[in-house]
């Protein structure tokens, strides 16, 4: 301890009480409520089980937010919250102080900690109070007495210890627990644990899926029903999803199993969004998988993308695709269309002319990617010309031209600074202050990409960058 910062009266006051723990657990019901939050910090870090057990028998806030102590979780501090919380939960009637309808284990609320424990000026204690009470004020009648808040991240082949016990206990006791879950997130986790852990999640509590699992068919069709119940997904994003049908017996057991969504899933579209969602996305990335005309007909006639900001259809092969579709799906959204990605989607001139009109009405898009695609210089100019009037797009990545290749597609020195010039003259032309990335990779993170730094023009207030 320094001079500088001596310890507050109430910091004292909670390290004297915790040196008898017996004595602590007696005095909380005299304990003034300013001094639970220091002295909960102070069981926590210490790990006495038996304080932290009673302490949430008594806890005066709406909300205990348990995961922003924790940056790493901790078994047995959990144990010894839900082991209070069973006390809790067992007594008919509800202590009149214990006011804890919430249990946070999400790393978030680090200010609440910080305000009890001095680092911030007691004067942001109201409107503390009222973000501590904030996720419960939004739901007027909770099916549950407690609500628990977690995170989930699927990226292992077996649950952790710490969310092995979460599940049990609240499988134990689903009538009295409300599992919330705001971000799901599923990385390379069998779909046997999925399904047993959202099994016990109050799936309309979720708001972003994020799936990124080389699923099949199958598989996909398993997960289906359980989106279906997330009604208030405002962001989805499903990657490296494989939409070929298998085989042989195993196809036809597939069949058997999935009759009833299996021609849903035909139509990836027309299941996963109009029927499933009834919330607008935010932002829709589905990305390397195979999408048919009617898929994206699906999409674009969808009324949950009618306030998109960010859509990514990176990977998404539309060389084939009825050239008029991806048109419609840019008109769609145009008005609040702030990112789009379309890398690697086999896109030639023939398909970027046809949105080159949809693209210019994007009056709100600030980002733009077309990387990895086939563009002549031609069709790139045609490009900077209906882009040059939208007011906010700020980053263009496009890959280079054409005409800098050889025939064997070797990149080719003399003909790729021959473009530059170009682009450099059409950019003069125009006008506008932009910043253009010009790449000869599909992806900016992979390959031996040399950066060079940005070459600027016309008093140093526009560039184009090649890499």
């Amino acid at each position: 301890m320094s001079v500088q910062n001596p310890l507050r009266l109430l910091d004292l006051a909670g390290m004297s009480l915790l040196r008898d723990e017996a004595s602590t657990i007696t005095a909380l019901k005299d304990l003034p409520t300013e001094l639970f939050p220091p002295v909960f910090m102070e069981a926590f870090y210490g790990r006495y089980s038996e304080t932290l057990k009673a302490m949430v028998q008594a806890w005066p806030f709406v909300r205990l937010p348990l995961g922003g102590l924790m940056k790493v979780p901790h078994l047995g501090t959990l144990q010894a919250v839900l082991a209070g919380l069973d006390i809790l939960l067992a007594q008919k009637d509800h202590p009149r102080r214990c006011k804890l309808r919430v249990l946070d284990l999400r790393n978030t609320s680090q200010d609440f900690w910080r305000m009890w424990s001095g680092y911030r000026v007691h004067g942001c204690s109201s409107s503390l109070m009222a973000q501590v009470a904030e996720d419960r004020s939004r739901t007027k009648q909770p099916r549950a007495p407690l609500e628990v808040f977690i995170e989930l991240h699927l990226k292992e082949r077996t649950l952790d210890g710490f969310l092995t016990y979460l599940i049990r206990w609240v499988e134990q006791r689903k009538a009295s627990i409300h599992l919330c879950c705001k971000k799901l997130r599923i990385l390379s986790f069998p779909i046997e644990n999925i399904m047993k852990v959202l099994s016990m999640v109050q799936l309309d509590c979720i708001q972003e899926v994020q799936v990124n699992c080389t699923w099949h068919l199958s598989t996909l069709a398993v997960f289906a029903p359980l989106l279906g119940q997330m009604g208030n997904v405002q962001r989805l994003l499903l990657s490296n999803i494989h939409m070929s049908a298998l085989a042989g017996q195993e196809q036809r057991h597939i069949v058997q199993i999935t009759s009833q969504f299996l021609r849903l899933f035909q139509d990836l579209i027309a299941l996963f969004l109009p029927r499933c969602l009834t919330t607008p996305l935010d932002n829709l990335a589905i990305t390397h998988c195979l999408l048919s005309d009617s898929d994206l007909s699906h999409l674009s006639q969808c009324p949950n993308i009618s306030q998109l900001k960010g859509l990514d259809l990176s990977g998404i092969t539309l060389t084939y695709s009825s050239p008029e579709l991806l048109p419609v799906l840019l008109e769609k959204v145009a008005a609040t269309l702030q990112e789009l990605y379309l890398e690697q989607c086999g896109i030639m001139d023939s398909h970027l002319e046809t949105i080159l009109q949809p693209l210019s009405r994007c009056s709100q898009l600030m980002f733009l990617s077309l990387r990895g695609n086939l563009i002549s210089m031609a069709v790139m100019e045609k490009l900077l010309r209906h882009t040059s009037g939208l007011p906010s797009l700020s980053q263009e990545l496009y890959p280079v031209p054409q005409e800098s290749y050889s025939s064997q597609r070797i990149l080719q020195p003399g003909r790729l600074a021959q473009c530059r010039a170009e682009l450099f003259e059409i950019l003069r032309v125009l006008g506008r202050p932009r910043i253009i990335w010009i790449s000869s990779s599909p992806c900016l993170h992979c390959g031996d990409n040399t950066f060079s730094h940005p070459h600027k023009l016309l008093k140093s207030y526009r560039h184009v960058t090649w890499f």
